[in-house]
């Protein structure tokens, strides 16, 4: 939301709240995204949620329950400009504040092996949703501005894991994404920011571990070790670690950070 800054000393609580202020938040039915649900709820901001699992979605509003912020879900397939227009469409003037571009799949696949279809679902999913969900919410609000948080990963900028190629090109591709538009419409009232997570515990990570180990998976579990040895913290992370940075960028916390990239890693990058 566009807002003057003041000089006048403001109390922390009102600087970190979200009272009054609609979030968007995409992939909001698991993981990470459920997480930053959870914090821009205790924050008093109204929610926007949407994922394609309508299961997700429901179990997340259910967490939610006892917060007094308004929850609305949306089941929409992501992958598709036609229903994303759709849904923008349907909001009328019921404008999210603050955007979330949080949805994303990591699947392993040998560079090889990629074939033109598959590419396209991960851009689809990674990238272009990302591309026209901003396009949507810097156009309905224009004469207001607003907060977009996009969600890369550190494999955009230092690739550890094998046959991730299609991943990384995504999510180099979001921080394009964010830098330019922070770039081209800053002076306009939009703060455009975007984190860099790594090495957060979710049930896609855990799976993950759990596959490796029970399918003997050697070169995944040496990866595994020498990723572990990288985190300059010696722990992986949790969503929620996640989720309290989004929720400083998107607060008044926040409000001369612009076109950032910001890891959660644990110091993966660092080290």
């Amino acid at each position: 939301m566009r807002r003057p800054y003041s000089r006048d000393l403001i109390k922390l609580s009102k600087l970190i709240s979200l009272r009054g202020r609609k979030t968007l938040i995409t992939g909001a039915g698991s993981g990470i995204g459920r997480a930053i649900a959870k914090r821009f709820a205790e924050a008093g901001s109204d929610l926007m949620l949407l994922d394609i699992d309508q299961p997700g979605l429901s179990q997340t509003r259910e967490i939610l329950n006892h917060f007094t912020c308004l929850k609305h879900l949306y089941t929409i397939d992501l992958t598709s400009k036609k229903d994303i227009d759709s849904y923008w469409e349907s909001l009328g003037t019921e404008l999210p504040d603050i955007l979330i571009n949080n949805v994303g799949i990591y699947p392993f696949k040998d560079f090889l092996e990629m074939e033109p279809d598959y590419l396209q679902q991960i851009m689809d999913i990674n990238l272009n949703s990302a591309i026209w969900m901003c396009q949507k919410f810097i156009k309905s609000r224009m004469n207001r501005g607003g907060i977009i948080i996009n969600t890369s990963s550190i494999e955009a900028l230092l690739p550890f894991k094998e046959h991730l190629a299609h991943y990384s090109i995504t999510k180099l591709g979001i921080i394009g994404l964010t830098r330019s538009l922070a770039r081209d419409y800053g002076k306009m009232g939009f703060r455009i920011n975007v984190v860099l997570p790594g090495a957060i515990k979710t049930k896609g990570t855990d799976n993950l571990v759990k596959y490796a180990l029970k399918k003997f998976k050697w070169g995944w579990i040496k990866t595994g070790y020498d990723f572990q040895s990288r985190l300059a913290l010696g722990r992986w992370g949790y969503p929620d670690e996640v989720a309290k940075v989004v929720l400083f960028l998107a607060s008044d916390m926040a409000s001369y950070i612009q076109g950032v990239m910001l890891p959660v890693d644990g110091g993966f990058l660092s080290s």
